[in-house]
């Protein structure tokens, strides 16, 4: 039998907001929301504080929305570079009590603190040393889950905020959770939330006691692995900070800051996001396979299209070209285009051989890699903006910061 292992989970509480109450003090005790640019129309709730949510308040609003639950809302831009620096701050506290610290985003770590009881005591103790030591050094709270898997863990860092420490045992964490909503669990979104609540499946007390069977012929795989980690049999390790998942997929997506109404504008969005995903699958050495195409109409409804391409790719023009013929196969523009996204799949090593396919211009393959390897080079000197396609400077400005890039990897564990 394994050894138990002793794992916190530090969330930053309310981490953007916090920060921009901490650097201006007439902010405090103002509800306050951090929000994107209204103008890009990138305009919703990116973080909030506790006298915001007071109000209804939720991430993912609308800023329109925001105000209507409260007039008095108080909406701050993002300072990105800020956070992220904040963010290695805080990690580096944790660093000193075990090496084995995991990012969760930018507010969240898990830590493996099971070789650190001889120099820095209990869990418990070590949890409360570094709430104290983040408060003190930056100025913000965290919640910490004391538990021995790593699903418990964060389970716990939720249950009590802000600024505290809640410890569920190997011995009683059942009495303490099973009360909780089934959505309280990590993995657990509003389609599995749904297709739970008709099983009748309302806590997570239900879930431990339900049927693994019927949860997978539900909910396939995860539903095996939702149900191992409410009983507490999640083994995931905590990696180390410099630990890489296998990439699944690389995106990017914007909101435009006006609606879309025939192809050349697609096409040109298209481009300049294939350049920020194309340059991001050169970095980690890896070929897209399949292309997909997500579509928001100025309904907000949406749409995603994919196909598996005949060649790998990872230069910008090639992946966006197929991109582009994926949406005009597939679109049909009843309604003009808010928002647009592309995502390279099934990716592999760009080391392998490629198979090239009688109908593809290697050669021209090959030219436009090249000059993406230069072009890259270029930026990592001098900037992300040094050079990028003409077509790309205009009115909708895809050269900067309103493009948004978002990895997918295997799961937490």
């Amino acid at each position: 039998m394994s050894k138990i292992k002793d794992i916190l989970h530090c969330d930053l509480n309310n981490f953007y907001a916090s920060v921009e109450c901490r650097d201006n003090p007439e902010l405090r005790g103002k509800p306050v929301a951090v929000c994107g640019s209204q103008e890009a129309r990138a305009g919703i709730v990116l973080a909030k504080n506790y006298e915001a949510r007071a109000f209804g308040i939720k991430t993912g609003d609308k800023i329109f929305e925001a105000r209507q639950k409260c007039p008095d809302v108080v909406i701050v831009p993002p300072h990105m570079d800020k956070y992220s620096a904040i963010s290695k701050q805080v990690r580096a506290i944790y660093q000193r009590y075990t090496d084995m610290v995991e990012p969760f985003g930018m507010d969240e770590c898990w830590l493996d603190v099971t070789g650190s009881h001889y120099l820095f005591g209990s869990s418990e103790e070590i949890a409360n040393k570094i709430r104290e030591a983040v408060k003190s050094e930056t100025g913000l709270t965290i919640s910490v889950g004391v538990s021995f898997t790593k699903v418990l863990a964060k389970l716990g860092s939720d249950m009590k905020k802000p600024d505290a420490v809640t410890v569920l045992p190997p011995e009683s964490f059942r009495e303490k959770i099973y009360p909780l909503g089934v959505n309280e669990i990590i993995g657990v979104g509003p389609a599995t939330f749904r297709r739970l609540q008709k099983l009748r499946i309302h806590t997570l007390g239900d879930l431990a006691t339900s049927d693994p069977d019927t949860l997978v012929r539900l909910l396939g795989k995860s539903g095996i692995w939702l149900w191992r980690a409410v009983n507490g049999y999640d083994d995931a390790p905590v990696h180390e900070q410099s630990y890489k998942r296998e990439m699944k997929s690389v995106g990017s997506s914007t909101t435009l800051p006006r609606d879309l109404y025939d192809n050349s504008e697609v096409w040109r969005t298209l481009l300049g996001l294939s350049e920020e995903v194309t340059r991001q699958l050169r970095r980690e050495g890896l070929c897209a396979g399949g292309v997909v195409v997500s579509v928001k109409t100025n309904d907000l409804a949406y749409r995603e299209y994919q196909i598996a391409l005949s060649v790998p790719l990872r230069s910008a023009q090639s992946f966006a070209q197929a991109g582009f013929e994926l949406f005009k196969t597939r679109f049909d523009w009843r309604l003009p285009v808010r928002a647009v996204g592309i995502r390279a799949i099934y990716l592999h090593s760009d080391a392998l051989a490629r198979q090239d396919s009688f109908f593809c211009d290697s050669r021209r393959l090959e030219r436009e890699e090249r000059l993406s390897e230069v072009s890259d080079t270029l930026r990592e000197r001098f900037g992300r903006d040094i050079i990028f396609p003409a077509r790309l400077k205009n009115e909708l400005d895809l050269t900067r910061g309103n493009i948004n890039i978002f990895q997918s990897s295997h799961s937490y564990s």
